[in-house]
């Protein structure tokens, strides 16, 4: 090949290269034309779940206090945290030796009444009513001679003997009384010998309802005292999630409204609740609202006290305008904005909004369907500024999907 072929191949060559420049250069133009390439959305119709989220406890629907009604020292300690109970059961035996002292105490009284005193009563009242009839019959006889017979005074000293043995009598006959089966001094005494063994009864502390031992605050040895709570117990029965929250959720709130629940310690095992109660005062302190929720089933993993995550759903549509919630900025009540695309243009408009959801909210008025808005809201691009954009997706499930999509948006331009 000949020098002139040479020069015409790097002619041929320089031109391809300056050629290959110019559309790259052209390109890059173009591209910074069409500005920069950001993430968008796109407004559709899809099915959205309002919901309230917020964290409460577990709790049953009531619980009792144990204690003990009277001042001893624990022998034995019969039950622990997690144990079953039901009514009557033992949970702790107090020494009882003095107590017990007592209630023979009484027992000997009454075996006393029956066979000594009762009986020894029922001898004087016969001793007082045979010299009583003696008395009565001397007193009559010495009246009955004749005068000169028998002095004044002797005859005045036997009605005062007769007086004194009917005095003697009838102090028989109220002793005799007092003692007789199931009068007085026999119901005092079973009166007394009741009470011991109520105080001693009192040494053995049962369970009183059914249900799981909570907390226990006793071992043997303990010196307790009424008044000092020995175990909490929650009473078997419905279950129930306490929950305070804020009160500008209020007027969303409803009775037998759904809700799912993650136990914190088991976040795989979502379970159903109900709300059962909204209280109807503020906590002026916090500015929430307490409301109670109905667990059925109950989980076997749920514990009293466990911290849970409630998501209470509040309303539903099955078709509804969305938009994702990061894409809206300065919410203020049912107004925001967003950074709506159109033509490859960003403008600032105002919208509308309905039920909100955690990922996504309802467009009431300002979108419309397959409008483009960018999902970056703190941007700095002015109105009216060119943008390309890179579609995002979203779920129906309100949730939004993070996974970037490959495919630009095309758009026209002026």
């Amino acid at each position: 090949m000949n020098w002139r072929g040479s020069l015409r191949i790097v002619h041929y060559k320089s031109v391809v290269i300056i050629l290959l420049l110019i559309l790259a250069v052209g390109f890059a133009l173009f591209r910074w034309w069409q500005g920069p390439l950001l993430p968008a959305y796109t407004i559709a119709s899809t099915p959205l779940v309002q919901t309230v989220v917020a964290t409460g406890r577990v709790t049953t629907v009531s619980r009792a206090q144990i204690g003990s009604e009277i001042t001893g020292v624990v022998l034995e300690r019969l039950v622990q945290e997690g144990d079953q109970v039901s009514p009557d059961d033992l949970l702790v035996v107090l020494k009882s030796d003095e107590l017990l002292a007592q209630v023979r105490e009484a027992e000997v009284a009454l075996t006393e009444l029956a066979t000594s005193r009762r009986p020894q009563a029922e001898a004087e009242l016969a001793t007082a009513k045979a010299q009583l009839e003696q008395a009565s019959r001397e007193a009559a006889r010495r009246r009955n001679l004749e005068v000169g017979v028998l002095s004044a005074e002797e005859i005045e000293q036997a009605v005062e003997a007769a007086r004194v043995a009917r005095n003697n009598f009838e102090l028989a006959s109220l002793k005799a009384a007092v003692l007789a089966p199931g009068q007085v001094e026999e119901a005092k005494l079973r009166e007394q010998l009741v009470a011991a063994q109520a105080q001693l009864a009192k040494t053995k502390i049962r369970a009183e309802i059914a249900g799981m031992v909570l907390t226990r605050d006793v071992e043997p040895g303990d010196l307790v005292q009424p008044g000092r709570t020995l175990f909490s117990i929650a009473l078997n029965g419905n279950t129930e999630i306490r929950v305070p929250l804020d009160e500008r959720n209020l007027s969303q709130l409803a009775l037998q409204q759904n809700a799912a629940v993650i136990a914190d310690s088991y976040p795989d095992q979502s379970f159903p609740a109900r709300i059962n109660f909204i209280a109807p005062s503020i906590d002026p302190q916090r500015g929430t609202v307490d409301v109670r929720l109905t667990v059925d089933p109950v989980p076997d993993f749920l514990r009293q006290d466990m911290t849970v995550s409630v998501n209470i759903e509040t309303a539903r549509r099955d078709r509804a305008l969305t938009i994702p919630n990061d894409a809206l900025s300065s919410i203020k009540d049912n107004k925001a904005m967003v950074l709506l695309v159109r033509d490859g243009k960003i403008h600032h408009q105002q919208v509308t909004l309905g039920l909100r959801g955690l990922a996504m909210s309802q467009v009431v008025s300002g979108l419309s369907q397959g409008d483009h808005v960018l999902a970056d809201t703190e941007s700095s691009l002015k109105e009216g500024a060119r943008v390309r954009l890179k579609l995002q997706k979203t779920v129906s499930n309100n949730q939004t999907d993070d996974t970037d999509s490959k495919n630009e948006l095309p758009v026209n331009f002026d």
